[in-house]
C-alpha cells in the first residue's frame, strides 16, 4: 500500500524571540537610568535653533517642564495636547508628561479647527501646548477660536511666547522631591499617550498607549537597528506619529543614543545637511523622503553620496521600499537599512527586516515578527488561521497592543479579540515567516504616507449646503501614491461643484492632505443588489477619467 503524503502546509502564525526581557519600568524611570549611565553623552540636537543637550542637561530641562506642569495644576491622568511640528520642546514635553503620568495627546500639525475641536473635546484636553506657526498656520489664533466650544480646555501655552516662559518659571514652585514622589507612584501599564487615527465612521479614534507599549517598542526597534550609545539618529519624520516619538525618540533614549532634529518638517536639503554636519549614523523616512534625498544627490551641487558616508542604518516605513531606492542606498553605503510595518494601535511596529536579510526580503516584505510579539494571518470571514502563502487579514498580539480607543470601548471591541489586534491589512506569510502586505481590507487611502479614511472626508463634504451625498475614493498618483477623488450628488438646481470650490470650502477646516484633488459630480451612485455603493466602480471610473485627461 502506497504511503500517503500527510504533510499539511504550516499555518500563518509566528512568535518573536524572548531572549531579551521586556522593560518593566516607566519612561521616567528608564530616562533616569539612561542619564546615570550616559550623562555626558549628547542626547538631543535641535539643528534649526542650534541648541544641544547632553543627557544630564536633558533631564534637568525635562524635569523643569514637569515641575512647571505640576505648578499650573496638571495632575496624573490629565490630558495635555501637543500641537506643533518637530522641535526640541516637543521632546521635552513628551518626556516631562511621562514623568508625571500625564497623558500626552498628539495633534497633527496639519489639523484645522474642525479636527482640533473634535480631538480636544473627545480626549478632554486640559492644557494645549502649541507652536506659534508652521506652514502658514496660526496655531494660537485657531486654538482661541475653538476654545469656547472646548469646556475642558483650561490653558493654552504657546512655545516661544510668554506663556511658555511662565510655565518654565513656575517650576520653582514645585520641588524635585515632589516630582519624584509623583513619578514613584506610576506603573508601566498606565496610559501615557493618545494618538488619533482616522476613523471609518467619520472622526478619528484615540489609540491609548501605555509606558509599556511604546517604551518596549522603541527599545526593540532600536535593537533591530543594533543601536548603541554611539548612534546619532536623524529624525525628519513627524513626532506626532509613532514613527518620530517612539521609533525615533524612545529608540534613542533606551540606548543612550542621540536624537537629531533636522527641521520642523521634512526638507530633503535640511535632512542631508543634518546627516552630514552631525555625523548621523541612522536615517528615518517614508519611501518618498528617501527618493527626494536621492534626487537631490543626483542633481549634484551641494550634495553627494559622500554626505551619507556616516549613515549605517535607519528605518523606512509607511509603504514598501522600491528596489531601485534600496539599491541606491546600499550603493551609497547605507547597508543596514531596515523596513518596519505596524500601526498606531500596536505602538507601532509588529514586523521588521534585519540588516542581514537578503535583498529580495528587504524590498518584497516587511520582515518578520518582533520580539515578545505574535502575528497571524486569518481568513477575514471565518477568522481561522490560513496556511502560509495564503492571503488574509494580518493580526498581532503582545505587549504592543494598545489599551484601547479612548472612551470608545465599542470601537475597541471591534478590533481587539482575545488580545489579538486586527489590522485591516491583507498580508501573506511565507515559509520563512516573512510577511508581505498586499492590500487593505478597508478603503484606507495612503497619500504620501498619510493614512486617510474616506468616511471622515465624506461626512465633512456632506456638510456643504449643495451636497446631498459624497463618496471618496483613492486614485493612483505618481507623486503621492494615491490622491483623493470625491464623487458628489448635488441638490436639484445647484450649480456644479468644482475641485477649486471644494478646496475653498475646506480651507482652514480640513487638513490639506484630506482635501480631494479631484471632484466629479454624479446623478446616481452605482449600487450593489443589496443597496451598497460600489466604490470599486467609482474608483475604476475615476482612473478612466484621469487616463483620458492625460
Amino acid at each position: 500500500m502506497a504511503a500517503t503524503d500527510t504533510h499539511l502546509p504550516e499555518p500563518s502564525y509566528a512568535s518573536g524571540p524572548v531572549d531579551i526581557p521586556l522593560i518593566e519600568e516607566t519612561i521616567g524611570d528608564l530616562l533616569d537610568r539612561t542619564v546615570r549611565t550616559h550623562h555626558d553623552r549628547e542626547a538631543l540636537v535641535d539643528v534649526p535653533s542650534g541648541r544641544r543637550w547632553s543627557y544630564a542637561e536633558l533631564l534637568v530641562d525635562v524635569e523643569r517642564v514637569a515641575r512647571g506642569l505640576v505648578a499650573t495644576g496638571v495632575r496624573t491622568g490629565d490630558r495635555v495636547g501637543i500641537w506643533a511640528p518637530n522641535c526640541a520642546e516637543w521632546t521635552l514635553l513628551q518626556l516631562a508628561t511621562a514623568k508625571l503620568g500625564v497623558i500626552l495627546v498628539n495633534i497633527n500639525p496639519a489639523y484645522r479647527t474642525h479636527e482640533l475641536e473634535f480631538v480636544l473635546n473627545q480626549s478632554g484636553v486640559r492644557m494645549l501646548v502649541c507652536a506659534e506657526s508652521f506652514k502658514g498656520s496660526d496655531y494660537p489664533a485657531m486654538a482661541e477660536s475653538v476654545r469656547p466650544a472646548c469646556p475642558s480646555l483650561a490653558q493654552v501655552v504657546v512655545i516661544g511666547r510668554a506663556s511658555w516662559t511662565e510655565l518654565l518659571n513656575n517650576a520653582s514652585l514645585v520641588t524635585r522631591t515632589r516630582l519624584l514622589e509623583i513619578q514613584a507612584g506610576l506603573r508601566p501599564d498606565d496610559p501615557i499617550n493618545i494618538q488619533y487615527t482616522s476613523g471609518t465612521t467619520g472622526f478619528p479614534k484615540g489609540a491609548t498607549l501605555s509606558h509599556r507599549n511604546i517604551l518596549n517598542n522603541g527599545f526593540f526597534v532600536g535593537e533591530g537597528c543594533s543601536y548603541t550609545e554611539q548612534d546619532r539618529i536623524c529624525i525628519p519624520v513627524p513626532f506626532y506619529h509613532c514613527f518620530g516619538m517612539v521609533m525615533g525618540n524612545l529608540a534613542a533614549v533606551t540606548h543612550g543614543a542621540c536624537m537629531v532634529i533636522p527641521g520642523p518638517g521634512f526638507d530633503p536639503a535640511a535632512t542631508l545637511r543634518a546627516v552630514r554636519d552631525e555625523g548621523c549614523t541612522s536615517l528615518y523616512g517614508v519611501p518618498t523622503m528617501f527618493i527626494a534625498e536621492l534626487e537631490l544627490i543626483g542633481r549634484g551641487g551641494e550634495f553627494s553620496t559622500a554626505d551619507l558616508a556616516t549613515v549605517r542604518t535607519g528605518i523606512m516605513a509607511g509603504s514598501l521600499c522600491p528596489a531601485s531606492v534600496m539599491r541606491a542606498l546600499i550603493d551609497a553605503g547605507v547597508t543596514d537599512l531596515t523596513i518596519c510595518y505596524g500601526m498606531t494601535e500596536t505602538s507601532p511596529v509588529s514586523t521588521q527586516t534585519s540588516p542581514t536579510d537578503p535583498f529580495e526580503k528587504k524590498v518584497g516584505t516587511v520582515g518578520r515578527v518582533g520580539p515578545h510579539l505574535e502575528i497571524r494571518i486569518v481568513d477575514p470571514v471565518t477568522r481561522e488561521v490560513v496556511p502560509r502563502g495564503t492571503p488574509g487579514e494580518f493580526c498581532t498580539r503582545g505587549y504592543s497592543v494598545m489599551i484601547g480607543y479612548w472612551e470608545q470601548p465599542d470601537k475597541t471591541a471591534e478590533v481587539i479579540n482575545d488580545g489579538w489586534m486586527a489590522t485591516g491589512d491583507i498580508g501573506v506569510m511565507d515559509e520563512d515567516g516573512y510577511v508581505e502586505i498586499t492590500g487593505r481590507i478597508k478603503d484606507l487611502v495612503i497619500r504620501g504616507g498619510e493614512n486617510i479614511y474616506p468616511r471622515e472626508v465624506e461626512e465633512f463634504l456632506m456638510g456643504h449646503p449643495d451636497v446631498v451625498d459624497a463618496q471618496v475614493v483613492g486614485v493612483p498618483d505618481a507623486k503621492y501614491g494615491e490622491e483623493l477623488m470625491a464623487w458628489l450628488r448635488l441638490k436639484e438646481g445647484a450649480a456644479p461643484l468644482t475641485a477649486e470650490a471644494v478646496r475653498a470650502y475646506a480651507q482652514g477646516r480640513l487638513a490639506h492632505y484630506k482635501v480631494p484633488r479631484y471632484v466629479q459630480v454624479i446623478d446616481e451612485f452605482p449600487m450593489t443588489v443589496t443597496g451598497k455603493i460600489r466604490k470599486v466602480e467609482l474608483r475604476e471610473k475615476g482612473e478612466q477619467i484621469l487616463h483620458e485627461q492625460e
